[in-house]
């Protein structure tokens, strides 16, 4: 494959960098196009995997028949058999007429299957009849139909994990497996970070007609040093971001640390195990919960101190000593949230504070913290509280039910 049939792919799908780990993931997807090979393309959430279905279809013989993106995961459990096998009229309640599925709709083109390690065993077992023989049923049916389809999968799951842990076959796994397709998160690219962050300012300059942004040597260094736990899907929404509010057009390493979570909870690097290619789900540990909890603590005590030094202005009379905390217990709300009732921290004017979560704290305690907080904050909307917290509506309602949360409360 050369380097100009690999460029000329980048200019059509817009696909920008120049890392070797990119250009190998596309070569790979170039090279087994022509082919009807299954493709299974991992990576983390928010790395841009839609775009190497989309060229596998395009550098096929199929493509002029149609091409199907589906979310796995974002179809309901007792729905998705029907969405991606269609239905015949009266086999459940709300099925008015016969209804054609993704891959009958799919036939003669290619079947994206996004997020497909979020699928239920009794849909994986009838997605293996489909890859092994081509052959599907209706639900509600007794009649075998046939379809030719191309799959390709993508998972930010660790489906050898799934695996081990009953949630995944492993039969279905070699099937979809045949060909893997690896794409690196952004923390390995860090000569493409500054293009794509270029790349979107740029955009949203000429969309809202503005003079682009630039960044200095400090901010370029800071951006390309950063962590990047939501990829290249974060990286963008930074860009926006500062675009729309920074009224200056030259960005500082004080203005990026703005729009930037606290290095000491997205910085923290990879163990040297750790692949790239791993569950995004699994990203947000317990630990890493533990710090999100922690620094909304810090601005919630950084408005405190200024409660505290207005009133010390104001009407209560001045004093050289510290506030006691007893003093800052009273100013907190009647209903204390579970930052206040479960850590420790010093006295107010200090710049420090502990970090260190009371002994009773439990990893159990802080997800459900952490997602009762997600659900309160969109009015128990899972949709937008499974976005908040980085992981697929269905996987949400799996913690929820392991974590005993009813979302109705």
């Amino acid at each position: 494959m050369t380097t100009n049939e690999i460029l000329s792919v980048k200019q059509r799908f817009g696909i920008i960098g120049n890392t070797p780990a990119l250009n190998t993931a596309l070569e790979v997807a170039m090279r087994v196009a022509p082919t009807d090979l299954s493709v299974l393309v991992t990576g983390e959430s928010g790395v841009g995997k839609e775009f190497f279905p989309q060229v596998i279809h395009a550098y096929s013989a199929r493509k002029h028949n149609k091409y199907v993106a589906v979310n796995c995961g974002a179809i309901p459990e007792g729905t998705i058999d029907s969405e991606l096998f269609g239905h015949e009229k009266g086999s459940f309640t709300g099925a008015i007429d016969s209804r054609k599925g993704y891959f009958e709709e799919a036939d003669g083109g290619t079947i994206f299957l996004d997020e497909v390690g979020e699928l239920p065993i009794s849909t994986q077992v009838r997605l293996l009849r489909v890859l092994q023989t081509g052959e599907f049923m209706r639900v509600g049916s007794a009649k075998v139909q046939k379809t030719n389809v191309r799959v390709v999968a993508a998972t930010n799951n660790d489906l050898m994990k799934a695996i081990a842990d009953g949630r995944f076959r492993e039969d279905l796994y070699y099937r979809l497996n045949t060909v893997p397709i690896v794409v690196p998160p952004l923390r390995e690219r860090r000569e493409d970070i500054y293009l794509l962050f270029r790349k979107f300012a740029s955009d949203v300059a000429l969309q809202y007609k503005m003079p682009a942004i630039t960044l200095d040597e400090g901010a370029r260094a800071m951006l390309e040093n950063y962590h990047w736990r939501g990829n290249i899907r974060q990286l963008k929404n930074v860009a926006e971001q500062i675009s729309a509010i920074e009224q200056s057009r030259n960005i500082t390493a004080d203005i990026l640390s703005k729009y930037i979570p606290n290095e000491g909870y997205s910085m923290r690097p990879m163990s040297e195990g750790s692949s790239s290619g791993g569950d995004y789900d699994n990203m947000a540990t317990e630990r890493e919960l533990l710090y999100k909890i922690l620094f909304d603590m810090r601005s919630d005590i950084n408005e405190l101190k200024r409660m505290m030094s207005e009133a010390m202005r104001g009407n209560m009379p001045q004093s050289t000593n510290h506030p006691t905390r007893e003093d800052i217990v009273g100013l907190l709300p009647a209903h204390p949230t579970p930052q206040a009732t479960n850590y420790e921290y010093n006295e107010v004017d200090s710049d420090e504070w502990d970090e260190t979560p009371a002994e009773e704290l439990t990893k159990e305690d802080v997800q459900r913290e952490q997602i009762m907080q997600a659900l309160r904050k969109h009015g128990n909307r899972r949709k937008e509280a499974a976005r908040e917290l980085f992981i697929s509506e269905r996987t949400l309602y799996r913690r929820m039910k392991a974590l005993d949360i009813d979302d109705d409360k």
